[in-house]
């Protein structure tokens, strides 16, 4: 059998996450300190998990409606008004997806057709270029710089609009960077968009990890709930990773749209996560103002280590990444990750992970615990001692 014409050529020209690459190979060595992925060292809070057994022992293992349990949705729609004053309608504008993910791709697939344009600012995760492209559209890349503290500017977005742009994505807070946008600055681009047919893809999953402010969403400005789809889950700030649970509100048309994508391609979201996100989203604010004073420790110790050692490091806002610039070593984002991951046992990700626009920069995760971060500056700074690479 020939696969190469088989497969298909699109995802057969997409690279693997280098996210995931230095995870990989972190994973077959002994004594590794990984800093590499999102991945919340705490366990999902008690009374979430509690209400998960509690679904397993009362029997609750079946299908769930398509959208998601209305209970959910209906939860999911408070706790949006209450944090944002955003109402949506939980029986049309709410979807309960497998994970965050899963919705970025049906928004995708929802709204592109052959040849559109999607604005992704850089550096971001992973998922939106390869996603653009199965989904048959083009990316275009928006650079973001430390000068402007990794924020997107209306100035870019205009520039970058021709009569084939379809959609904006807005990842923030930021993965990779930690930047956020404030109210000011979302307001300069809503003024871009407005009276255009562009819609917006605002990822919000660390939108509850803000440090010092609170954030905001595009979908509190005039004008901007019609042409938004939000995104969010449970995974980051109620440690929920392993349950696979996200979700995404927008306009009803739109949303019968993602609907009848993920009708066809995953039916119903596990009916077991859907009822402790319930619990989540109905008493959870508690747990998760506690586990973002932790963060918020931890970010100052990650920053100030790093500056400490030489690897200037702009300051984030929100998520829980710090984006060091590496370029005073004289490596590559690549070169530095594989020669730390080989010579010290450390992994972190190459800023160029994230898009070209991330080389001279890595990234490295502080939702770890304060003497896995310890030991891991301890480790990095004696990567540089040992190759003459200190300030």
């Amino acid at each position: 059998m020939n696969y190469d014409k088989l497969l298909n050529t699109t995802l057969q020209g997409l690279k693997p996450s280098g996210i995931r690459k230095f995870f990989d190979i972190a994973a077959e060595m002994d004594e590794v300190i990984s800093l590499s992925v999102g991945e919340p060292d705490f366990a999902t809070p008690w009374h979430i998990r509690q209400e998960g057994i509690h679904t397993l022992e009362k029997g609750r293992t079946w299908y769930s409606p398509n959208a998601g349990l209305l209970a959910l949705r209906e939860a999911i729609a408070g706790y949006v008004r209450r944090h944002s004053g955003v109402e949506y309608d939980p029986k049309s504008e709410v979807l309960v997806t497998v994970g965050g993910s899963e919705a970025i791709d049906l928004a995708f697939r929802a709204l592109l057709n052959p040849g559109d344009e999607v604005l992704i600012p850089e550096p971001s995760f992973v998922c939106y270029e390869p996603l653009t492209r199965m989904a048959g559209g083009v990316a275009v890349p928006l650079v973001t710089r430390v000068e402007d503290e990794f924020r997107l500017t209306a100035e870019a977005v205009k520039a970058a609009i021709t009569p084939r742009t379809k959609l904006l994505v807005l990842p923030f807070p930021n993965n990779p960077t930690g930047a956020i946008m404030e109210r000011e600055h979302l307001e300069e681009i809503a003024a871009v968009l407005r009276g255009t047919d562009i819609m917006v893809l605002s990822d919000e999953i660390y939108g509850e990890l803000t440090y010092g402010r609170e954030h905001v969403s595009i979908t509190t400005l005039e004008g901007m709930q019609e042409r938004t789809v939000l995104v969010s889950g449970f995974s980051k700030a109620f440690a929920m990773t392993g349950w696979r649970l996200g979700y995404a509100c927008g306009p009803a048309p739109v949303m019968k749209m993602l609907t009848k994508l993920h009708q066809f391609a995953i039916m119903c979201a596990p009916s077991t996560a859907q009822y402790a996100a319930i619990e989540a989203m109905n008493n959870g604010d508690a747990a998760v103002a506690s586990m973002r004073d932790e963060y918020n420790m931890r970010r100052r110790l990650t920053v100030d280590g790093l500056n400490k050692l030489g690897l200037t490091c702009f300051e984030p806002q929100g998520a829980f990444y710090v984006f060091p610039c590496i370029r005073s070593t004289g490596m590559t984002s690549e070169e530095f990750c594989g020669r730390l991951l080989k010579e010290k046992h450390v992994a972190v990700v190459p800023g160029n992970a994230f898009g070209e626009s991330g080389e001279g920069f890595v990234r490295i995760s502080y939702c770890y615990s304060v003497n896995h971060i310890t030991e891991a500056l301890k480790r990095i700074g004696e990567f540089l001692e040992e190759n003459g690479l200190c300030k």
